[in-house]
């Protein structure tokens, strides 16, 4: 895969660059700007051409390319709409556009004529990052399991021509984003890996390779003994029907000052999930080596926290398991002790994300957080409430449900918040131990999030259901979600 490199560049260089394609947006009812006046004279007018007969248009992300001619190769124009109604939502819809056009082309010199897009310094500064971002998500390509892989995007530079705001700060912002496209790009990567090579222990090696790689970043890793004496008897009942042991990976970026409670991310990490002894259908079953995207996002957001150096302490933990049927796997109706004390009784085995989460969701007491984040592909129940657009959102503390929900609002990444109180929470009443692990069949997604909930009273904590948006299907893939989102709500709080 290509790597690819962002600029800055005055609005008038547009013209001159010698570009495989130059980018020009189109408003509706406003005329070409100076410089894309100056690029459409350059490239033989076929700009204006085109728009005379009706091939381009302003239409919302509508992309029209074109045969250019001198240093200008092709020209693309994108519809940009209303410029009274290019809102957030609508910048991401012409950035997606733009990125993937640009992705499957065969350009490697792009040159997009920012000019026209705000008047704004901050509007231009988040369309800049969503081009950054969406440009480097567009060039992702998955290969690690091909054997004679095809030609993948041949895109290495984007350079964005603007007056309004210096070169450096355009390619601070373009940075900025494709840095979190990368981000999401590692997360994306990670959950596409099938369960046969993404095992706990690879996650726990890719754990202390992000840690060599960042010198705030420290990395240490739980095995099954360790957290067999720490009293974790919920998180290793998942495992204990497989061959590959489980692991507790936790990441501490320490870019804050050294006082300041650390704000923690816990990411589930089923990296395959069969079910267990409840085991699920045959068909579909290999879809559930995405059952990792918790853990996956954890990994991607702390790359990117890293990478962007942001003035904060995060602390990642990722409780990764396989959950197998076996002789020795955990039976419905066995009772287990989590590590806060309290007895699970275990009446459905495929309901074993909250049982390494619960223990994660303890351990992360020790550090006296400031919020706690946990992720996790949990139910199937969220999708048929929230389809694949929004991710659940679920806190017993509404300051940071509400920032969780503006983060995903000014990213693009949403999620939207359900309830959790005590009626729901009693359909986990047992006779046999503190609790069951699932409720008595309705509002699955909250019958979870209220378990788990049970083990995150002591601090500010939220639970992002992504069942629905860490992946789409099995010829999509993993989609990235929630990094975009996490990275926003970090850099908030990171000021």
């Amino acid at each position: 895969m290509s790597k690819l490199t962002v600029h800055g560049a005055k609005a008038a260089s547009a013209a001159t660059s010698k570009s495989d394609i130059v980018v020009v947006p189109l408003f509706t009812n406003e005329d070409l700007s100076a410089s894309a006046s100056q690029v459409n004279t350059a490239a033989g007018d076929v700009l204006q051409r085109a728009i005379s007969i009706g091939d381009a248009d302003a239409k919302l992300g509508k992309i029209t390319t074109m045969v250019g001619s001198g240093n200008i190769a092709r020209v693309m124009s994108v519809g940009c709409g209303d410029r009274a109604s290019f809102n957030l939502e609508a910048q991401l819809v012409v950035t997606a556009a733009v990125s993937g056009v640009l992705a499957a082309s065969k350009a490697k010199n792009v040159m997009f004529v920012g000019d026209t897009i705000a008047d704004n310094k901050v509007a231009l500064a988040q369309f800049l990052e969503f081009l950054g971002r969406d440009t480097a998500m567009a060039c992702y390509r998955y290969t690690a399991t091909l054997g004679t892989p095809k030609p993948g995007p041949t895109l290495t530079k984007l350079t964005v021509a603007v007056d309004s705001i210096s070169a450096a700060k355009v390619k601070q912002a373009l940075s900025v984003g494709a840095t979190i496209g990368n981000g999401a790009n590692l997360t994306r990567e990670l959950v596409n890996l099938p369960g046969n090579v993404c095992t706990p222990s690879y996650l726990a090696k890719e754990g202390r390779a992000l840690g060599r790689k960042y010198d705030k970043l420290s990395v240490s890793v739980l095995d099954e003994k360790k957290m067999a004496n720490m009293g974790m008897g919920s998180l290793l009942s998942v495992g204990n029907g497989s061959d590959e042991p489980s692991k507790l990976i936790v990441m501490k970026y320490d870019g804050g000052p050294a006082k300041q409670a650390p704000y923690c991310l816990v990411g589930k990490g089923i990296t395959f999930d069969t079910g267990g002894i409840s085991l699920k259908p045959a068909k579909g079953m290999e879809s559930m080596k995405f059952d990792m995207g918790g853990a996956g996002s954890v990994f991607g957001v702390m790359q990117t926290v890293a990478e962007l150096g942001l003035n904060i302490n995060v602390i990642g933990v990722v409780a990764a398991a396989e959950n197998m049927p076996s002789g020795c796997a955990t039976k419905p109706g066995d009772v287990v002790t989590s590590m806060s004390g309290k007895t699970i009784e275990i009446l459905n085995t495929d309901a074993e994300g909250r049982l390494v989460l619960c223990d994660a969701l303890t351990y992360v007491e020790r550090f006296k957080p400031a919020e706690v984040v946990d992720i996790a592909t949990l139910t199937g129940a969220i999708i048929v409430s929230l389809g694949h657009e929004a991710s659940g959102l679920f806190a017993n503390d509404d300051g940071l449900a509400e920032s969780l929900t503006a983060a995903g609002l000014a990213s693009g990444d949403e999620a939207w918040r359900l309830p959790i109180n005590k009626r729901y929470d009693r359909q986990l009443n047992s006779k046999f131990a503190d609790m069951q692990n699932i409720g008595t069949g309705t509002a699955g997604s909250i019958t979870a999030a209220c378990f788990l909930a049970r083990f995150a009273e002591k601090y500010k904590w939220a639970h992002l259901d992504v069942a629905g948006t860490a992946f789409q299907n099995m010829q999509k893939g993993a989609t990235g979600r929630p990094v975009p989102l996490l990275v926003e709500y970090l850099r908030q709080r990171a000021g």
